[in-house]
């Protein structure tokens, strides 16, 4: 992965945004139809309670059907029912708070690591252990037996033919800096004892400071030739090397994981609606991946979500008339079958969103948080304020454009909490690969809560320090908020979010305008920046049109729809003269 893509408008930002406010100045207030239900969200959801929940399950290398999948889905659970959620299969009808867990046979055997540790010959302190780097055992590794393996190691490099063929690796510990599926099976193949492989990690997760990170990969299952392999970073594999440069090196290497039929769970908790209980908001976060922020903290950020929404409506203070969904569970798999399973639950599914690294101590991780859209004009031409990551992104076509309200619904609830708190609220054009896709390939509105660039991404330096309660705190509320509202639907509600989407639309059109005019002072094409102007103005055009969604029960909405609409054109001719 490389730098975000570099783009002229990033020097020009700050003399556009003089002439034209962000976002945060286009709706400086909470609508007073918002204020009571965003209010009691932000009083009471907890971000320690939260940060106590990411603590336990980051714990656990989770994987589907695997121990610390499991714990995590229990823990929850445990969180649900002490909140008022009764199992679903003996709920009455008249249950308001329901929570189920559906269990899955698997095709292969869930796979736990439960230790691992190098020690060379000599030494009494192990080079690496699982302890301290919880992503060393590559994933579907075997356990070596009882006592551990004590072999030499040998240096194949990158693990070509050639490599192997100028030495023997039988009985041997294969040291490698190349493709790991094909040098372990290879190397397993010739009789090797088992594989230390390194790693070349992308530049954002500057390798050379953090140089005990290891990043979780796993190897091929093989039945006719199982093996392991486990992964060393980058100070062990300098401490190993400079042994090696001494002389001939033999080490014992001690690994113990499971491979064990078991069920893959999804848990699923819902607040039904009061009028509309097939229509729902469903919110999702995946349970697998080791890390803390990835994503043990959309787990236990979801967990208080649930808690602090049962007791709104268990006090009266929310009331949605749609149903709330909340899922826990395997990352776009678990979402694509929630979607697909039930046709009719399909139907009525409105909006999703994905909470994914939202817990991140941004002093330590570098990250900060994001509001992935879904795709909007600034995927297609991206510039001012909301640029693609270093994850990656790539410019979309004008086709994939997704003319909606949602993206500037959800900013502007996290904006109302970041009024209050000082909390940097950014967005970026879309770029996939998280649970908002299921719902996007579906047609559903979506959207991804979460942190980059995070220079412990992936790696087993993702752990609780990397954590923050308060961060927590804030992207719950203002998901909590989001859901909460358009479970409602309102009438005020419904025209509230039609009178802050004006203003929103009409800010964004006045900074679109300033970029393209300092474009054009550099000699760019006039038709094209009005192309970019228009392709703007239409997208909110037709965003206004599904306001009319949001409602819970059908009102004439004809007139201030029709006023809002003719206020965006005249302020969208005023920009183009």
């Amino acid at each position: 992965m490389s730098g975000r893509p570099r783009h002229p408008w990033r020097r020009v930002l700050g003399a556009a945004l003089l002439t034209a406010p962000g976002a945060l100045a286009a709706q400086d207030r909470t609508p007073p139809a918002f204020v009571p239900v965003t209010q009691a969200v932000h009083r009471d959801i907890d971000g320690q309670r939260a940060f106590r929940m990411v603590e336990y399950v980051q714990r656990f290398f989770r994987l589907p059907g695997n121990h610390g999948f499991d714990a995590a889905i229990d823990s929850v659970a445990s969180l649900l029912r002490a909140a008022g959620y009764v199992p679903e299969d003996s709920a009455p009808p008249s249950a308001r708070l329901v929570y189920r867990i559906e269990s899955r046979p698997m095709r292969d055997p869930a796979w736990t690591p439960l230790d691992a540790a190098i020690t060379l010959a000599g030494h009494t302190t192990p080079l690496q252990q699982f302890a301290t780097n919880m992503n060393m055992i590559a994933i579907n590794s075997v356990s070596t037996p009882e006592g551990g393996v004590t072999a030499p190691i040998v240096d194949v490099g990158a693990g070509t033919e050639a490599d192997f063929a100028r030495q023997s690796v039988r009985g041997r510990i294969v040291l490698t800096n190349g493709n790991v599926r094909v040098v372990q099976q290879r190397a397993m193949q010739q009789g090797a004892a088992g594989v230390l492989a390194t790693q070349q990690l992308p530049a954002y997760l500057q390798q050379d400071k953090n140089r005990r990170a290891i990043q979780f990969t796993g190897i091929a299952r093989d039945s006719i030739n199982p093996g392991w392999l486990l992964f060393v970073s980058r100070a062990s594999h300098d401490s190993l090397a400079a042994a090696m440069r001494a002389g001939p090196v033999t080490a014992t290497v001690r690994i113990s994981t499971l491979l064990e039929r078991r069920p893959e769970r999804t848990l699923i908790a819902e607040i039904r609606g009061a009028a509309r209980p097939t229509e729902r908001f469903v919110y999702s976060a995946h349970v697998q991946e080791p890390g803390a922020n990835d994503n043990a903290s959309g787990v236990g950020a979801l967990a208080e979500m649930a808690r602090v929404a049962a007791n709104l409506v268990q006090r009266g203070i929310a009331a949605p008339q749609r149903s709330l969904t909340f899922l826990w569970g395997d990352e776009i798999r678990s979402t694509d079958r929630y979607i697909k399973e039930d046709s009719v639950r399909r139907t009525g599914i409105r909006w999703g969103m994905s909470l994914d690294m939202v817990g991140e101590n941004t002093a330590t991780t570098g990250g900060t948080f994001l509001i992935e859209k879904m795709p909007d004009p600034s995927a297609v031409w991206v510039r001012g304020e909301d640029q693609h990551t270093e994850w990656g992104g790539r410019p979309l076509a004008e086709k994939d454009i997704r003319a909606h309200w949602f993206n500037d619904f959800v900013r502007q609830r996290c904006l109302d909490r970041a009024r209050a708190t000082g909390w940097v609220v950014k967005a970026n054009p879309f770029e996939g690969g998280s649970d908002h896709t299921p719902f996007l390939n579906a047609n559903i509105p979506a959207v991804l809560l979460w942190h980059f660039t995070d220079q412990f991404y992936h790696t087993d330096l993702d752990r609780i320090e990397q954590v923050s309660a308060t961060t927590l705190g804030n992207v719950g509320a203002c998901a909590l908020t989001t859901g909460l509202l358009l479970a409602d639907g309102s009438r005020a509600v419904t025209l509230a979010a039609l009178d802050e989407l004006t203003r929103v639309a009409e800010q964004t059109l006045r900074t679109q305008a300033a970029l393209s005019r300092d474009t054009l002072a550099r000699g760019g094409s006039a038709a094209h920046e009005q192309h970019i102007l228009d392709t703007w103005r239409d997208y909110y055009l037709a965003a206004l049109d599904r306001i009319p969604d949001i409602a819970s029960a059908p009102f004439d909405i004809t007139q201030p729809l029709n006023a809002a609409k003719r206020r965006l054109r005249e302020a969208s001719q005023r920009l183009s003269k």
